[in-house]
């Protein structure tokens, strides 16, 4: 009996085993148990307890070190008394200095020996390892804000953040939204209904963006089931060295392949699990121009696969070749990727150059990517030294279209959805619409609602717009958009809708389609704004009051607001009230021209026309040929 009772749990090991495992030789996708949704992510404290050893090295990596508070131990900069950055576009300087451990920003604007405006903000989190930038990051109440001013490592100098320059400088109000934060974190949390607010960030990126959800991993080994790695796989986890090469590929492109990415429908950026293929939630476009080879700062992926080197590989030469993902590669040694081509290239094509005999410096130079100013990275492309070609793309060459970096076979809809996206996020060249119409018109209808609103709403067609939107009842639009989501796409239909019937003058209905919106994304603050003006345009005033009084509550800093608060409570009678709003927006953006007039109305209710003169002069340095500002400045006279 002794002697069954041990066959049978033999047994029952083996079936245990074998459930968790399978041979080494087994090359089955998808068979990691991790992948399912009911497995949850336990935390990079949990995987340091049984890997320690690889937590400690790989936390000094660029992943490991991407993201953190913003502190003397994680600032690469050089941060000293004249630190100063000055923005000659919007005449204002930035000076970053210490207050103990706290790193602050001070914007101010001077003239002659006389300071026009002082603005303090502390600086709550860095992104980025300091290999190349330091990125600084702001919150308020969970909303998170890119500051501008960055840090360019390799020059060891301050200067505005890239799409900050020439004009851009959007100061203290860029939105570090969750497509940002899925690459530069580990797995925030993400308040729906927001662009930009979350529960709790990260420090760093985690181990399970890498090897997935970590739980089923944890659950096992808590319970002695163990697999011997050297014999089999443990299908509980998944381990990038054990899945195919155009796997390993999906892991790495998941962050460093840039561009302009269009989700699948229903799919957001927490979707994506090593061991998934990337078109299974998303899909990565670049615009492809005629006789371009630029590179820009995350295109790793796309590179290297561009090499004969790789080519030649048939598919084998994949990141971890030469990268080890626990080690920094600061401190790999050059002899480590002069290895990992040796592995491939006989003796007689081995040669020393006037550099030395490092591989990377020759064939895969490090130069300045398109996109990121004062940064050079490795260009991935393994050349031959005279083929390379990584200069800045040159504005006149031929556009030839959108093409996808990780998907040899895009649908239409995601074709559709990334020409919209590309006229929206980066460049407003009328070819990207005249594209997407192209699909708009060959796709049923029913299929792209939203994207038939974005496109109106983009060509500035609000009467069609609203036509189109009139075709159904509002009832039946209601049911066509009403989904919550990550990126409040149906939110966004409302609200472009909304705006259509705002520049119309159709309040009621522009009142009607915010009200939508706002009930989708409630923390979109941007949303409840134009919410609350509708409201007040169609003199539901205290409405609209409880609205901009969330919104403040919200974001106290939001500027744009105040402005708007201060003329209803100028329609409530409230005009001192009403002015305490207008400095209050000042304060926060001494630019911001409908807050200057509302101070020149309160001024002129006041019968103080000295006062409303200076304030219609502060228009018109503004905006020069502001009209209404030079038509009352005259009356005043």
């Amino acid at each position: 009996m002794r002697i069954l009772t041990n066959s049978l749990l033999s047994v029952c090991l083996i079936l245990i085993l074998y459930s968790l495992s399978y041979c080494s030789s087994d090359t089955a996708e998808n068979k990691y148990l991790n992948l399912s949704d009911t497995v949850e992510y336990v935390g990079t404290a949990v995987c340091k307890n049984c890997h320690y050893d690889k937590h400690q090295t790989f936390m000094h990596t660029g992943m490991g070190h991407s993201f953190g508070l913003a502190n003397k131990e994680k600032s690469a900069a050089n941060i000293h008394p004249d630190s100063i950055l000055y923005d000659t576009h919007s005449n204002l300087y930035y000076h970053p200095f210490w207050d103990a451990d706290s790193l602050k920003l001070k914007e101010y604007r001077i003239s002659g020996n006389d300071t026009l405006h002082n603005r303090i903000e502390q600086v709550d989190y860095i992104i980025g390892s300091g290999q190349h930038t330091n990125s600084h990051i702001y919150e308020v109440n969970g909303y998170l804000h890119q500051m501008p001013f960055t840090y360019y490592t390799q020059e060891g100098r301050f200067d505005l953040p890239p799409g900050f320059e020439d004009g851009f400088n959007t100061r203290f109000n860029r939105k570090i939204g969750l497509e940002c934060m899925s690459c530069h974190n580990s797995l925030p949390d993400f308040v729906m209904g927001s662009e930009n607010k979350f529960e709790k960030v990260h420090m760093g990126i985690s181990c399970e963006r890498c090897h997935g959800p970590g739980e089923l991993h944890v659950s096992e080994k808590m319970k002695g089931n163990f697999v011997d790695t050297s014999l089999y796989i443990d299908y509980t986890i998944v381990n990038p060295g054990n899945i195919s090469a155009e796997l390993q590929f999906e892991v790495c492109s998941r962050c460093h392949l840039q561009g302009n990415t269009v989700l699948e429908d229903g799919k957001s950026f927490f979707d994506f699990k090593p061991g998934m293929h990337l078109n299974e939630v998303m899909n990565v476009f670049l615009p492809e121009y005629e006789g371009d080879d630029a590179f820009i700062m995350a295109s790793h992926v796309d590179r290297l696969k561009m090499s004969e080197c790789f080519i030649q590989s048939k598919g084998d030469l994949t990141c971890i070749t030469c990268h080890n993902p626990h080690l920094s590669v600061t401190i790999t040694s050059d002899e480590v990727f002069n290895t990992s081509c040796v592995s491939c290239h006989q003796e007689s094509e081995i040669h020393t150059s006037e550099q030395g005999d490092n591989c990377v410096d020759c064939h895969m130079p490090t130069s300045g990517s398109s996109d990121i100013p004062h940064v050079r990275v490795t260009d991935h492309k393994i050349s031959i030294p005279q083929e390379l070609n990584v200069t800045k793309q040159e504005s006149l060459k031929k556009f030839i279209g959108l093409y996808c970096v990780n998907n040899d076979a895009p649908s239409d809809i995601s074709l559709l959805k990334a020409y919209l996206q590309q006229y929206e996020k980066f460049e407003q060249k009328t070819y990207y619409l005249d594209s997407a119409l192209v699909y708009l018109t060959g796709l049923d209808e029913r299929l792209c609602p939203k994207e038939w609103v974005q496109y109106y709403f983009f060509r500035e067609a609000y009467i069609t717009l609203v036509s189109w939107f009139e075709q159904e009842s509002f009832e039946q639009r209601k049911n066509q958009f009403n989904k919550q989501s990550y990126t409040n796409d149906d939110a966004w239909a409302w609200y472009r809708v909304g705006e259509a019937y705002y520049k119309l003058k159709k309040w009621e209905m522009a009142s009607l389609c915010y009200s939508e919106a706002a009930d989708l994304a409630p923390f979109h603050l941007e949303i409840q704004n134009k919410y609350a003006m509708a409201l007040l345009r169609t003199n539901r005033l205290l409405e609209s009051k409880k609205v901009f009084e969330f919104v403040i509550s919200e974001n106290p800093n939001f500027e744009k607001v105040y402005a708007n608060y201060g003329y209803l409570l100028s329609r409530l009678g409230s005009y001192e009230l009403a002015a305490q709003q207008y400095k209050k927006a000042i304060a926060l953006n001494p630019d911001l021209v409908h807050a200057w007039l509302n101070y020149a109305a309160y001024y002129m209710y006041k019968e103080n026309t000295t006062e409303a003169k200076k304030c219609l002069l502060e228009v018109l340095r503004i905006e020069p040929e502001h009209k209404q500002a030079k038509l009352v400045l005259e009356q005043l006279k």
